[in-house]
């Protein structure tokens, strides 16, 4: 499955669950440091926008949650530029 980095045009309050905030990033997950907010996540492809079950917007409700990492979210820290 593709990677798609999460991005909100640098808005701290952009929604992780927003298909429409993500980005084609390709088949390897980009490098990201932290645990305050989405970078990236990996789901099915849907016209090169990530498809967001609900098991997935549980999954990243549940990696922010707990400021941790999961199979299919990774976090950043809380700058708009930490995941490039």
């Amino acid at each position: 499955m593709p990677w798609y980095t999460f991005t909100p045009c640098c808005s701290k309050d952009g929604n992780p669950k927003d298909e429409n905030q993500y980005t084609l990033y390709g088949n390897y997950p980009p490098h990201c440091e932290g645990h305050l907010r989405v970078c990236a996540i990996q789901a099915e492809d849907h016209h090169k926008k990530p498809h967001i079950t609900c098991d997935l917007e549980e999954e990243i409700c549940c990696a922010l949650e707990n400021q941790t990492n999961t199979v299919n979210v990774l976090l950043k820290g809380s700058h708009c530029n930490d995941c490039d």
